[in-house]
């Protein structure tokens, strides 16, 4: 019953999904519109370079003490995607196909772990937060942040393109629909690893493991279709949620 609540409650916000970290990240939005791919080359051409992974300057998990056991999270049942996601997958039908023959998961790596981390942490910074309704006169609207602005799902819709085009399955990587710590909707992108989910997120620039984050998870789309699946309001333990703040 309280999954069942929880997802109703869910839908009721799915219009409302957020632009996250607006106090946290003022400035003028920096315009990626026309240089999009040019973004993704020259990125993926920097980290082609030989660098060492301590030279980052934004503190994140170090490889050697990511957990090898996490808490499973697990899907219980279909779910409704949102109304701007099916806009989304008609405009951009390839990033919301399901190739089965991808991998599920990413064999975690320190080198992978080290390109999450950065794309989580570029995207970031390249985005400025401007809520859908102040951009584009609607509540809620899923795309590409070409403008240089946007908000929660406009993030990690990039980040996944980006991991994406350096070669990490999309099919491991699906968008996710959680409550914050006020209630509200939010998107996630969470990367399914063969240590457990990581979340990538536009609050933060630390990768977490989904059950150290002060999330409610409530749906996703699926690993094996088009579909979205029920996550049933899984949320973290409170000690743990406590631990990372």
């Amino acid at each position: 019953m309280r999954a069942a609540r929880i997802e109703t409650v869910a839908e009721v916000r799915d219009a409302q999904l957020c632009a996250r970290g607006a106090a946290a990240r003022p400035g003028v939005g920096r315009r990626i519109g026309r240089a999009m791919g040019l973004i993704a080359a020259a990125f993926l051409m920097h980290f082609a370079t030989t660098q060492d992974p301590a030279q980052a300057q934004t503190p994140k998990l170090e490889f050697a003490s990511l957990p090898h056991d996490m808490t499973p999270l697990p899907a219980i049942g279909g779910a409704q995607p949102v109304p701007a996601w099916r806009t989304f997958c008609a405009r951009h039908p390839i990033e919301c196909h399901v190739d089965r023959r991808e991998a599920k998961t990413v064999p975690l790596t320190p080198r992978i772990w080290e390109l999450i981390n950065r794309v989580n942490r570029e995207v970031n910074d390249a985005i400025t937060p401007m809520t859908d309704m102040e951009q584009w006169g609607v509540v809620d609207s899923w795309d590409f942040p070409k403008t240089g602005y946007g908000d929660c799902e406009d993030y990690q819709l990039l980040k996944r393109r980006l991991l994406a085009d350096a070669g990490l399955p999309r099919r491991a990587m699906r968008m996710t629909v959680v409550l914050d710590e006020r209630n509200e909707g939010h998107a996630v992108l969470k990367i399914m690893t063969d240590r457990g989910p990581f979340i990538l997120d536009n609050v933060t620039d630390m990768v977490l493991p989904w059950d150290e984050t002060p999330y409610v998870y409530i749906k996703r789309e699926g690993h094996d279709s088009s579909a979205w699946v029920s996550l049933g309001g899984a949320a973290a333990s409170p000690s743990t949620v406590a631990a990372t703040r």
